[in-house]
């Protein structure tokens, strides 16, 4: 296995300016991770996508640190005012940006949900949703970088959607970011969820929350709910209910071994919740085995 963190990990210092896309680079590799992932919207605004991305990958180089990954936003239902081959369009360019970083994957979002559901769910705008990924995924492919949807936006969250998407697509060059925590956002046991998407999976994210039983008060600043309502907080890998040694497990036994990448989204100080996060994996990869 290797370890990568997402620059999104950091977003408390960017937020801060205690760091900056660029140093966070330097920052991973001292704290003793192999690898980086880049997210879209950290780019600044003033500077071309593509120059930008070659600046990364140029300090990536200087510290000896792979890009493992670029995650970008998409909306394949309301994006680019509805209109579907521009939205595509819009992917293949940051396509060409993942290619400009040096990475060999992309996650890209599908959709957050319609914005007016009336008799219409997910099986509903599955054909128009598979059709937008396998022209991102073909043009991935000429580029040599795997596309990947990921349990994320709630509407194309749970395991079971993700899998008749992905089944959908049917290419060989798109799969999964599988992110272990992100099923609890859907209700979904993680548990069960990973061991069905882990044979699908490109890409992983490990994170933690704290979960709380909507039945119970609010516990207030830090929490957000869930589709079904239960209360949850990102926290240090290890410090919350996500079953992460299990998971781990399941990935393992289907013979997945790329990388696996911290998603930090805790109230506690980042660089201590990335380090003690990053400790604390490395700690159930091995006794994953």
């Amino acid at each position: 296995m290797q370890y990568a963190v997402s620059v999104y990990s950091f977003m408390q210092y960017l937020r801060e300016g205690r760091l900056t896309p660029i140093s966070c680079i330097a920052k991973a590799k001292e704290l003793g991770f192999d690898a980086i992932e880049f997210v879209d919207f950290v780019f600044p605004g003033e500077e071309k996508p593509e120059e930008y991305a070659a600046k990364l990958r140029a300090e990536a180089d200087r510290v000896g640190l792979a890009i493992s990954n670029f995650a970008v936003g998409a909306d394949l239902l309301e994006g680019s005012g509805g209109d579907l081959e521009a939205e595509t369009a819009a992917l293949k360019r940051k396509v060409d940006i993942a290619a400009n970083l040096g990475c060999q994957t992309m996650r890209h979002d599908v959709t957050g949900g319609p914005k007016n559901r009336t008799y219409r769910g997910f099986d509903n705008y599955l054909e128009r949703m598979a059709s937008g990924c396998l022209a991102v995924t073909e043009y991935g492919a000429e580029k040599g970088i795997r596309t990947m949807t990921e349990n994320h936006g709630f509407f194309s969250q749970d395991s079971r959607r993700v899998e008749k998407l992905i089944n959908a697509v049917a290419h060989e060059n798109f799969g999964q970011l599988v992110d272990i925590g992100n099923f609890l956002c859907a209700d979904d046991n993680p548990v069960t969820a990973v061991g069905r998407c882990a044979p699908y999976a490109f890409y992983v994210h490990i994170k933690d929350f704290i979960v709380k039983s909507g039945q119970e008060p609010n516990p207030g600043e830090g929490f957000f709910l869930s589709r079904g309502g239960n209360f949850l907080r990102g926290t240090i890998i290890g410090h919350g209910d996500v079953p992460v040694l299990q998971c781990l497990r399941a990935l393992k036994r289907t013979g997945y071994d790329g990388y696996l990448s911290i998603e930090f989204e805790g109230m506690e100080d980042c660089i201590q919740g990335i380090s003690v996060g990053l400790a604390n994996l490395r700690r159930y990869a091995e006794m994953a085995g």
